[in-house]
């Protein structure tokens, strides 16, 4: 299968703080991958070198055929890679839709801006009914899925997604993760940091766990819930 994404020998932190040690893994074009691992372990610190909100202090990322490491930000954003950032980061003060209508700010996005709103709201309803509505007051839930619509507005080849199920209930949570699959279903790759480990596992194609900064394991997901390493570190068993 092609490599979408390649992590390659990365070392990242900040300041004189080291967090990732010697960090190497890969999303395929058609992959569900996720990255598990205690808080502190370094899963948001990778998101954020991928977005390059952090420059690496050793290796390399590239997406596709380009190198991205050294790019600006808005410069991942043209390449094709959406961030759903952790804790959703909407513009509380403006409308649903004018949130979405931000996600679409690329030459390629603005100009298939209305298709992009109707899938999105298609994808939601939800947010349909709520799209007039200041996002500041949805619920978190509602919030959430207002954050990944406008990530999903860039118009994407792959979506990252930082802690989606943070803060919200075990009903809102495999509300979640269903669209997740469904959007993966769609045909878009997905990398997913998140801490609820057995429900990201059943769902995805593969997984890296993390722990101090380096991966210590890497599997199918499913092979890993079977895993004791994972048993004991992430589900108490």
């Amino acid at each position: 299968m092609r490599r979408m994404l390649r992590m390659e020998c990365v070392d990242a932190g900040y300041g004189d703080v080291q967090v990732l040690w010697d960090v190497s893994f890969h999303v395929g074009a058609k992959e569900f991958v996720v990255l598990v691992g205690a808080n502190g372990a370094g899963k948001s610190t990778i998101m954020r070198t991928i977005s390059s909100l952090l420059r690496p202090t050793r290796g390399q990322v590239w997406f596709e055929d380009q190198r991205i490491d050294q790019l600006p930000p808005y410069r991942i954003i043209n390449a094709g890679i959406a961030h759903v950032p952790e804790a959703r980061q909407l513009f509380p003060e403006m409308t649903v839709l004018e949130n979405l209508e931000l996600g679409s700010l690329t030459p390629h996005a603005k100009a298939n801006r209305k298709k992009s709103i109707e899938w999105v709201l298609d994808l939601f309803p939800r947010l349909r009914e709520r799209q007039k509505q200041v996002a500041g007051t949805l619920s978190g839930g509602e919030q959430q899925m207002c954050a990944i619509a406008r990530g999903l507005m860039s118009m994407p080849k792959m979506v990252m997604f930082d802690e989606p199920s943070l803060g919200l209930s075990p009903l809102l949570t495999q509300e979640i993760f269903r669209l997740a699959s469904r959007i993966h279903e769609d045909g878009l790759p997905i990398l997913m940091v998140e801490q609820n480990v057995k429900q990201t596992l059943a769902i995805c194609d593969r997984a890296y766990v993390l722990e101090n900064g380096k991966i210590i394991l890497e599997g199918k997901g499913r092979e890993l819930l079977d895993n004791e390493k994972v048993k004991q570190a992430f589900l108490g068993i």
